[in-house]
C-alpha cells in the first residue's frame, strides 16, 4: 500500500476554522483593509510604509485575517474593518446577475472562506454578504460538479482555473468518485467507498450528538 506523506485535513465550515488544515492556515494570512480607531504603541513595524515607532489613530492599513480577528472588539473600538471589494455592493450585484461568469480564483482564491470569516466583524452589510456567498455557491455548484463528472482521463486545468479553493476541492472529490465508479464498472475495484466529504460529515454529526 502506498503511504501518504501528508493526510489532507479539510478546512472548517462557515465561520469555523480548522487549524490543522493547510487551506485554513493560508486563509488566515489573507490581508484585510482596516482603519485604526486608537493608537497602537510600539507596533509601527506592522506598517511598512511608515518609519514611526507607533501606529497613530486613524491609520489605514492592511492586516492579516488572524491579527485583525485578534484585535477586533465590538465594545472597545480598536479597529474598524473595510470590506474587500469583492464583497461590496457593486460586486454583489454582479454575483446576483450571474455568479458563473466570475473568475473567483482571480478575485481571491478563498472567496467563500474569507467571506464567511468577514461575518465575525460587525457590519450592517453582513446579511447581504452571507446571502450573496450562499447564492453564489448554489449558482455555481451544479456546473462545477457536472464538469467534474464529464471529464474522464482528460486535462482539467481549464475547468478549474476559475474556481475558488472550495470549488476545486469539490471538483477533485467529484473526479475521485468518477474514477472509482469507472474502475468498479470495469471490474477493477472490489467495492465502492463513500467520499471523504460524506465521511467527515458523519464524523461531525456523531461528535455533535456525543457533545
Amino acid at each position: 500500500m502506498d503511504a501518504l506523506s501528508y493526510l489532507s485535513v479539510p478546512p472548517g465550515i462557515g465561520m469555523e476554522e480548522n487549524f490543522f488544515s493547510l487551506d485554513d492556515i493560508l486563509l488566515s494570512h489573507e490581508r484585510l483593509p482596516c482603519r485604526t480607531e486608537s493608537a497602537f504603541p510600539r507596533l509601527g513595524f506592522l506598517e511598512k510604509s511608515s518609519d514611526s515607532r507607533d501606529i497613530p489613530e486613524g491609520t489605514k492599513m492592511e492586516m492579516p485575517l488572524w491579527l485583525a480577528k485578534g484585535l477586533y472588539e465590538k465594545k472597545r473600538r480598536v479597529l474598524s474593518m473595510e470590506l474587500p471589494k469583492v464583497y461590496r455592493e457593486g460586486w454583489r450585484t454582479v454575483f446576483g446577475a450571474d455568479p458563473a461568469v466570475v473568475d473567483l480564483q482571480k478575485m481571491g482564491p478563498y472567496y467563500y472562506g474569507l467571506g464567511s470569516q468577514m461575518l465575525h466583524f460587525d457590519s450592517p452589510e453582513n446579511p447581504e454578504i452571507a446571502n450573496t456567498i450562499l447564492q453564489t455557491f448554489i449558482g455555481r455548484f451544479r456546473r462545477t460538479m457536472d464538469s467534474s463528472q464529464n471529464a474522464y482521463n482528460e486535462d482539467t486545468s481549464a475547468l478549474v482555473e476559475r474556481l475558488d479553493c472550495l470549488e476545486r476541492s469539490l471538483f477533485k472529490s467529484g473526479q475521485s468518485g468518477l474514477n472509482s465508479f469507472q474502475l468498479w464498472e470495469k471490474g477493477r475495484s472490489s467495492h465502492l467507498t463513500a467520499s471523504s466529504l460524506v465521511i467527515n460529515y458523519r464524523k461531525r454529526k456523531i461528535t455533535d450528538l456525543q457533545a
